[in-house]
């Protein structure tokens, strides 16, 4: 009698206008080196009006990959939600992987086995280096946005000593980021969590059109006292901003127009007040509940500026 399938990773790509970029994450990951772990992936696209999945239905692979094409773009939370939908029952574990995104040989491996090993870890994240620079993109180790936490980043104080957890919290520089450890939060370009804790967390908030959603799932996690670890054994590299095209080391490849710029813009720092409303602002005194939504508005009328006139 066959033994029955199990799936053990389970990753979704949620698309949105990536061109040749969806295609280039999708044949990384046809290259691994999976050992007896076995995957699934289903690309997410949020009614993109490009060719990306075309040119990403190009590269066969043996490993199955499905194709849910949503007729709206309700956002990444919705998006990733609709995938969860599709993924085998079997399945064990989940990733949320960016489509901008180049995986290495051994990395899905490398993570599966980390969690295999250590049952108490409920989510996990790995290196994540970005293409431009070569440098790990902080988002992918950070604490939790503090009103001083969040004055010492954004007014560049954390600079001082960014070793300091007093003055960088806001990325936990304190850390090792050469050791395996807990952290608060990651970014969701890739973003592991063990299917079952998932499904208690209930997946990701759709009150997010785009940013903050990841950041709401980890401070989920820790509130139902989930542990996410950092993992630095293994790394994926990042175009970042390729579909939203507010980063500067994306903005001649970006596919993103000056209006979707704007839009972004706006949703990013909606992130914040919702983040805040949601989770921070009662714990704090009027005052300081005050000067938080400000310096949301400050930031917001800066970003939108930056997305009218700058190319």
């Amino acid at each position: 009698m066959k033994s029955p399938k199990i799936i053990d990773l389970s990753v979704i790509i949620l698309n949105y206008k990536s061109g040749e970029y969806l295609a280039k994450c999708l044949k990384s990951i046809y290259a691994s080196k999976l050992g007896k772990y076995k995957i699934e992936i289903i690309v997410v696209d949020n009614n993109s009006p490009d060719n990306s999945i075309a040119l990403a239905q190009k590269h066969k692979s043996i490993l199955n990959t499905y194709y849910l094409l949503l007729n709206t773009n309700k956002g990444f939370a919705y998006g990733n939600n609709r995938g969860v939908e599709k993924i085998d029952k079997s399945s064990k574990n989940v990733l949320f992987l960016n489509p901008d995104t180049i995986v290495r040989k051994d990395t899905f491996y490398k993570c599966l086995n980390f969690l295999d090993k250590y049952p108490e870890s409920s989510a996990m994240t790995c290196k994540i280096n970005l293409v431009k620079t070569g440098k790990l993109q902080p988002e992918c180790h950070r604490g939790f946005p503090y009103p001083w936490r969040s004055f010492c980043y954004f007014t560049g104080l954390y600079k001082l000593a960014p070793r300091s957890a007093f003055l960088n919290g806001y990325f936990q520089g304190n850390l090792n980021l050469n050791k395996i450890h807990t952290i608060e939060a990651c970014v969701g370009a890739f973003f592991l969590i063990r299917r079952k804790i998932g499904e208690k967390i209930k997946w990701w908030n759709e009150k997010y059109l785009f940013y903050g959603e990841d950041l709401q799932f980890c401070y989920d996690l820790r509130s139902n006292n989930y542990r996410l670890f950092y993992y630095p054994f293994t790394s994926i590299d990042h175009y970042q901003g390729v579909s939203s095209g507010l980063k500067a080391q994306t903005k001649n490849i970006t596919t993103a127009s000056r209006a979707t710029k704007i839009i972004v813009a706006k949703a990013s720092t909606n992130a914040m007040r919702i983040f805040y409303k949601e989770n921070l602002l009662k714990n704090y005194p009027w005052f300081t509940r005050q000067l938080v939504m400000m310096g949301i508005k400050i930031l917001e009328i800066y970003r939108v500026s930056k997305a009218k006139y700058l190319n």
